[in-house]
């Protein structure tokens, strides 16, 4: 009868309409998963950017990390072998890109390639982070990205630094001796802001024994906890002061430890990179 006829067609309807939405959930489903892999294998990639190894200079330790808040981020560092063959002189980068995620880190890997190529030819930081800015300004036109970065240069045989900071907040240097910090300033805008922007070289000479040099993200101080509060840079201060007698990898640990018991369960909203360099005595 007609009646059945229809109440069969109702019900052929509804079990492709069942089946339609049970295919477009396993559809969704696989590109999550897969997009979700893609992820983790970039967040691979460009972990395995970062430098393995500490250098090897004598009467210095160096330690450094960079913890993403999500499967890829926009903060990095490298050392960098600069000046000439023998000297021992070397180079430290700290580099934070705006924002984070998946655009940041192609960014932050774009910038790390253009540092490496140009600290291979003669020239001084200045140079150098004017060059790597003009390229990637011109890669980042009209996108509104940046990346803000401090490049370090120690000369172990001088016993001085060389820095230029492009819009970073500055490197600090505590000694040990006078209780005294000093923080590593000087002008000059973020990369991918203005293409000729002519950036200054800063030096401070007269090294000592025991002092330490700190390059970190604002990710550090800048940290919450469940009640909303920020790490803050006088408790980073207070843990340089409190285990400055100690190696550059155990400043660095107590570091990382303090900021995770201050968050406990709360989530990171931002990447932390955090490079110690300690003059050991010798």
């Amino acid at each position: 009868p007609p009646y059945f006829q229809a109440e069969d067609g109702i019900r052929d309807k509804q079990i492709c309409l069942v089946g339609s939405e049970m295919c477009i959930r396993d559809r969704t489903r696989r590109k999550h998963d897969k997009l979700k892999r893609d992820l983790e294998i970039a967040g691979e990639i460009q972990h395995g950017l970062l430098p393995a190894d500490m250098p090897q200079l004598e009467h210095y330790s160096f330690a450094a990390v960079c913890q993403p808040a999500d499967q890829t981020g926009g903060d990095y560092f490298d050392f960098l072998e600069v000046g000439s063959p023998g000297d021992n002189t070397i180079g430290l980068v700290v580099g934070d890109v705006s924002g984070h995620g998946v655009p940041s880190a192609l960014l932050m890997a774009t910038a790390r390639a253009l540092m490496r190529q140009r600290s291979l030819l003669p020239g001084g930081p200045a140079q150098v982070v004017g060059n790597v800015n003009m390229h990637l300004s011109r890669d980042v036109e009209d996108s509104g990205q940046f990346m803000t970065l401090f490049y370090l240069v120690i000369d172990p045989v001088q016993r001085s630094l060389n820095w230029v900071r492009a819009g970073h907040e500055p490197a600090v240097l505590y000694d040990p001796l006078r209780d005294v910090f000093e923080e590593l300033r000087g002008s000059g805008v973020a990369l991918g802001v203005d293409e000729n922007w002519q950036y200054r070289e800063e030096y401070r000479s007269g090294l000592l024994n025991g002092q330490v040099i700190l390059i970190g993200t604002d990710g550090i101080w800048e940290s919450r906890n469940s009640e909303g509060r920020m790490f803050g840079k006088d408790a980073l201060l207070d843990l340089i002061r409190k285990n400055a007698a100690y190696s550059a990898e155990e400043i660095l640990s107590a570091i990382i430890d303090s900021i995770k018991h201050f968050q406990q369960d709360v989530e990171p909203e931002d990447d932390i990179t955090l490079v110690v360099a300690k003059i050991k005595t010798g």
